[in-house]
């Protein structure tokens, strides 16, 4: 693991993340940054910006606690719990994943997000939930 001033950088701003700090992160990327996660895939700052700010209108508290960090001079790989509440809802959800960040000239140029949206998200809705609980037992080895 590298001490990388950067990386405790970019672990800070996304913990810290809030409607009022995206631009602050959005300034650690590279203006032609690419974007990837389980629903997303675009390019450039003001697209990856849109990500964000639409998650603090599709969700309520959205939190990131960074758990883990393996990184070297150009990569880092931060796992991660995703804690929120859906809109009306009281219940605070959790998705856990990990982010794969390639970095150049002090700037984030690759972000990957990679979680099971089915485990963690999909299983928890109230329709589609019951539906993914049964391939999942259906489809078990076990």
């Amino acid at each position: 693991m590298l001490d990388s001033p950067l990386i405790k950088e970019i672990i800070k701003r996304f913990e810290g993340l809030s409607l009022e700090t995206v631009d602050h992160l959005i300034d650690l990327y590279s203006t032609d940054a690419f974007f990837k996660d389980p629903f997303n895939e675009v390019s450039g700052r003001r697209d990856i910006k849109k990500i964000f700010v639409h998650m603090f209108e599709q969700v309520d508290q959205p939190k990131f606690i960074v758990l883990t960090e393996i990184s070297n001079l150009n990569q880092a790989c931060l796992t991660w719990e995703f804690r929120f509440r859906f809109k009306n809802e009281s219940h605070q959800q959790v998705i856990r994943g990990c982010s794969w960040l390639t970095i150049s000239h002090n700037l984030i140029t690759e972000h990957r997000d990679y979680w099971d949206a089915a485990e963690e998200l999909y299983e928890k809705l109230p329709l589609i939930g019951s539906l993914m609980r049964f391939l999942k037992k259906k489809l078990r080895a076990n």
